[in-house]
């Protein structure tokens, strides 16, 4: 063979790598409102950027009838290329091969690609698009999912995962997006599931659909699998990119630095304003985040789980930093089951990547009730408590209203070594509310007394006097500073350039015992 033909052999198999099931398929993929696996790859990326990796690998099994269906490719696309111009390694699985199924040459590319993300410590971005494992290569298809969840595992907290999902992710293929950082779902074509409704319905009688099972508002609204809710592919690609804009490539490394045009020293008046006099009056904690934060840019993370608390990425003097939020318009603020589990992935992902945390406090407690009981608040609640204690990044807090009971420690106090605490004028820190207090360290004297209404009423008042404001924590050194609430911004963005030198030993340990 001469050279020529050496070259159009080359040509040739790029071309059949390109469209490896034909024309015909990638028209079906587009007729289900999806992209191909390529075309994902091209929109997410910087243009030009994409140096594939394994095009020509194909699978070596011959069962049922393999040997004779052979797509280069094998049903995956893996490479690294640039995003805003800094490196990522991607794989995006091929629905038209085999219905992306997972087969052994499926997963060695996978693997091999994660293998270079770890090596050369940058984010790994997963495009899953898969009906699972290929049945037809048998245990060699689950030992390949298993390669890939240890490596899932190796990579946690060392590099960014990103787990897009953009068509079906069932049984085994689930645990891989569910070990990464960040899970994204398309709305109506994205579904998550152990197993279908089929099999569901078979076992168990119950009669559910693909979307109310495994559906992308499923995972975002109720069981808090997934942290982004897509409107279309479009928009994913739009958030992925917007979220890795706040974080650092690897561990070891800071997140970028942002030029903004947002003065650090820009003071805000109307702060105080936002906390309504009426201290059980709610109000929306996200116009405080948005008034402080650089350009008011907050990339909220999990909006529709655990509203109650909010989470997500901001900047404070062009820094990345984490924020976590009572929320009360959402149940008062409260911790609860979900929110407490938000918060405490959320903080522990901020601190494995050198992420500063920045809390924002207005929380009554824990919420009351057989079912969060019953459903063990005590582990939950627990979990950010331990988050909290366990993060050795800066840790600022600001309190801005109710600081009440346990909840009051768990929200970064200086108790759990928040290396920054200052309290609103506005702030009240008490063991509870006025309310409950009186009930309880008064009941005897307000049974007696001739007009019992009044006298709880004056109680209330001298007990609002007395304890619902932030001085006498301030007294104890419990806070720093309470502060003007127009200070806010550089105060914090003070903090954070006196703690980027902070350096905290840690215990000889092979890892602490979280309460999962």
């Amino acid at each position: 063979m001469n050279h020529d033909a050496k070259m159009d052999l080359l040509a040739r198999k790029r071309a059949e790598a390109a469209a490896p099931a034909g024309q015909a398929s990638i028209e079906r993929q587009h007729g289900r409102g999806k992209l191909t696996a390529r075309e994902r790859i091209d929109a997410l990326l910087d243009p030009g950027t994409f140096v594939e990796t394994d095009a020509f690998a194909v699978h070596r099994s011959d069962a049922y009838g393999l040997g004779d269906v052979k797509f280069i490719g094998d049903g995956v696309i893996t490479g690294h290329g640039a995003i805003d111009g800094r490196r990522v390694c991607i794989f995006s699985q091929d629905f038209t091969v085999m219905g992306g199924s997972l087969g052994e040459v499926y997963a060695e590319k996978i693997c091999k690609i994660m293998d270079l993300a770890l090596k050369v410590g940058c984010p790994m971005i997963g495009i899953n698009d898969s009906g699972g494992a290929r049945i037809q290569e048998g245990v060699v298809s689950l030992g390949g999912y298993a390669e890939i969840f240890w490596r899932n595992v190796q990579s946690s907290g060392v590099i960014p995962q990103i787990s897009l999902i953009a068509g079906p992710c069932a049984g085994g293929a689930v645990y891989s997006p569910a070990i990464t950082d960040f899970i994204l779902m398309v709305d109506k074509i994205s579904q998550m599931f152990i197993t279908g409704p089929e099999i569901i319905k078979t076992v168990t009688g119950e009669d559910v659909t693909f979307e109310e099972l495994g559906g992308a508002l499923t995972h975002n609204s109720k069981s808090g699998v997934a942290q982004f809710l897509c409107a279309d592919e479009a928009d994913a690609f739009e958030q992925i990119r917007q979220l890795l804009s706040f974080l650092p490539q690897n561990n070891l490394d800071d997140p970028p630095l942002a030029q903004t045009g947002d003065d650090p020293d820009r003071r805000d008046p109307g702060l105080v304003d936002v906390i309504p006099a009426e201290p059980n009056i709610p109000y929306d904690m996200t116009d405080i985040i948005h008034r402080v934060v650089d350009d008011g840019e907050f990339l909220e993370v999990q909006p529709l789980y655990g509203g109650s608390l909010v989470v997500g990425f901001a900047r404070l003097g062009g820094r990345s930093v984490g924020i976590v939020a009572n929320q009360p318009k959402v149940l008062a603020g409260v911790l609860d089951i979900a929110s407490s589990i938000k918060g405490a992935r959320f903080v522990r992902f901020c601190d494995a990547f050198n992420i500063p945390i920045v809390v924002f406090v207005d929380v009554p407690g824990f919420l009351p009730g057989a079912a969060q009981e019953f459903g063990g608040i005590i582990k939950h609640g627990a979990k950010l408590l331990y988050a909290f204690a366990e993060a050795t990044v800066p840790k600022l807090t600001v309190i801005t209203r109710k600081a009440y009971g346990g909840a009051y420690d768990v929200m970064c106090s200086k108790h759990i070594r928040a290396d920054f605490n200052v309290a609103w004028p506005t702030a009240e820190i008490a063991v509870m509310g006025p309310q409950g207090a009186v009930k309880i360290v008064f009941r005897d004297e307000i049974a007696k007394a001739s007009d019992p209404a009044a006298r709880a009423t004056q109680l209330v008042d001298e007990y609002v006097e007395r304890f619902a404001n932030p001085y006498i924590a301030a007294e104890r050194g419990y806070l720093d500073d309470v502060i003007d609430p127009a200070e806010t911004r550089p105060r914090l963005i003070g903090a954070l350039e006196m703690l980027r030198t902070k350096r905290v030993a840690r215990p000889a340990r092979r890892h602490g015992n979280i309460p999962l």
